[in-house]
């Protein structure tokens, strides 16, 4: 099947990939920022008891996690212009990443908090810290620990969707795919150097994932020791 497998075309196409990759990468650290930032204000306006802040924050989450990435950046690319607010293409592909992400990065970060021991809590209170102190001192610090691993499955996640900024002519991996397959009418060899890339990003971020899990598992042993 792959008998005019062409490495040649490859290998001349490869700076091309090569810019790809680290556009992939750049929008990816950028977007997966933002979505922490995005995900740690949700998560605090969810947890607060005041309903205008907790429902917003519940329907954010629901109607992004409801609907899919493909959609989301498709109503941000073409519903902002009708608004008046013309963007770069990657800005809009930064702004749905970083959105979408945000959502599940809010459920993760809450279980993070929710799982801190209520004594440490109270022990705050008790020591007449506000609410933002408590979340920046005794909260976050612990939670996050907690929420590594999940956190690196979701950027994980953020790395693969943005293939999708490529249908926006986002100039990322995916979209270095596409042109050698239209400009040589070679699909095979553009998109089977696309997956190579994106195995090696994969394992990349497997890698930092079990090393973050295997350096907590340090840590938790010499705590308990």
């Amino acid at each position: 099947m792959l008998e005019n497998f062409s490495f040649r075309t490859i290998v001349e196409y490869l700076p091309l990939f090569g810019h790809g990759l680290v556009a992939t990468i750049w929008l990816s650290v950028v977007s997966f920022a933002g979505a922490l930032a995005v995900g740690v204000a949700v998560c605090a306006m969810k947890l607060q008891r005041q309903r205008f802040l907790q429902v917003p924050a519940k329907v954010f989450i629901d109607a992004v996690r409801a609907t899919p990435l493909l959609a989301q950046l498709y109503f941000l690319y073409f519903g902002l212009p009708r608004l008046g607010i013309i963007l770069p293409e990657f800005v809009v592909g930064i702004l749905a990443l970083s959105l979408n992400s945000g959502a599940y990065i809010a459920e993760i970060v809450r279980a993070g908090i929710v799982s801190i021991a209520r004594g440490q809590v109270e022990a705050a209170i008790a020591s007449g810290m506000t609410y933002a102190q408590r979340m920046r001192h005794i909260i976050l610090p612990q939670a996050f620990k907690v929420t590594i691993p999940p956190l690196l499955g979701q950027a994980i996640v953020l790395v693969k969707d943005s293939a999708l900024l490529s249908l926006i002519s986002v100039a990322e991996l995916t979209r270095a795919g596409q042109l050698l397959a239209s400009d040589r009418f070679m699909p095979a060899e553009g998109f089977i150097t696309v997956a190579a890339c994106y195995l090696v990003l994969y394992y990349g971020l497997k890698g930092l994932a079990a090393l973050c899990e295997r350096w907590l598992g340090l840590r938790s042993a010499r705590s308990r020791a």
